[in-house]
């Protein structure tokens, strides 16, 4: 085949052809305008550069539609082609998410671009969507703002901090009731909540689940909660690495319960086992630490309005205990009370 014609099928057939007629579905709720997501059963690809390109987040793998038929038919070059030139003219369904427009300012610094927003205060946008919606304690959030981790997003969405070991800002993970990113020209490192010098690891998927996660636990002492962002980028594992080669480090992998939270707790455990340190699989009751946060604080209401009830009860039939000497007839005397008639 020559190049002229390995070109004109890379213009034609896109990587999100290749997924679809290969049985993946679009993660709508995953999915971003530069980043679709892509899942059948367990496995995930990430389709980018409008469909040219696409890696997946569990391993090194990436590439052109070449590479992805390949990757995942186990072919050759030359069969994988010819696979290829099969899905010319292959129409992919629409994705049914629209992605919200953020009005993210691409023209400044990310520091610049962090700093022109505003920290998340009591009543703000950010603090309802995390309060109300996230169920994310207002002490946990102050600490949180405290530790300038957070600011206020576009469209009342969140900024989530990423740094680096030395604490310099890479970018930031963009959470909203409209909208999921990360920030543009940012790099995926770690979402950290707690000190650097903590021995307990425990990591999540995104910054949400790592404040929730904090926020059950009561903030335990000793724990640092991290966040990857949703991805293994190589940043994100080096700074992983660094953080595990520490003596008496525990690697805690507190990742979603579902099959890809599972491969991300492999992911973890290799990597403990790689640099020596003690690890162990915390695994959410629902399918992630944000919804069993939301769950035990709809309990917590449920029971405050029960024991309400209850104690108004007990004051309303305490009331008519009180009452009822005087309005009861037969408690003056045995005859029952005096009665004095007029002529």
């Amino acid at each position: 085949m020559k190049r002229r014609e390995i070109e004109a099928l890379r213009e034609q057939v896109s990587c999100a052809a290749v997924l679809e007629h290969a049985g993946f579905a679009i993660d709508a709720k995953e999915s971003t305008r530069r980043a679709v997501k892509f899942r059948r059963g367990g496995e995930i690809i990430i389709v980018t550069y409008e469909g040219r390109g696409w890696f997946d987040p569990l391993s090194e793998a990436k590439g052109d539609v070449f590479r992805l038929v390949e990757h995942l038919d186990r072919v050759g070059f030359l069969e994988g082609a010819e696979r290829v030139a099969d899905l010319v003219g292959f129409q992919i369904t629409e994705p049914e998410w629209q992605p919200a427009r953020v009005g993210e300012r691409c023209d400044l610094s990310l520091p610049d671009r962090w700093q022109a927003r505003r920290r998340p205060w009591h009543g703000s946008a950010t603090w309802r969507y995390l309060n109300n919606e996230r169920s994310l304690p207002a002490s946990l959030l102050k600490t949180a703002i405290k530790a300038d981790l957070l600011r206020e997003g576009p469209q009342g969405s969140m900024w989530a901090a990423h740094r680096d070991h030395a604490g310099v800002l890479t970018g930031w993970e963009a959470r909203g009731p409209q909208y999921r990113g990360f920030a543009s020209g940012g790099t995926k490192v770690l979402f950290r909540l707690g000190s650097d010098g903590a021995m307990r690891l425990a990591v999540t998927e995104a910054a949400i689940d790592a404040m929730s996660l904090a926020a059950i636990e009561g903030l335990r002492e000793g724990t640092l909660y991290l966040s990857t962002g949703g991805g293994w980028s190589p940043t994100t594992e080096a700074a992983m690495r660094e953080l595990a080669a520490r003596p008496g480090v525990q690697m805690v992998a507190a990742t979603d319960a579902n099959p890809q939270g599972d491969m991300f707790a492999e992911r973890l455990r290799e990597l403990a086992d790689d640099s020596g340190c003690d690890w162990t699989r915390l695994r959410p009751a629902e399918e992630d630490w944000n919804d069993v946060l939301k769950i035990r604080e709809e309990e917590k209401r449920e029971g405050k309005k029960e024991k309400a009830c209850r104690m108004r009860a007990a004051n309303v039939k305490g009331g008519f205990a009180r009452l009822k000497p005087a309005l009861d007839p037969g408690s003056c005397d045995a005859g029952g009370p005096e009665v004095v008639m007029k002529d």
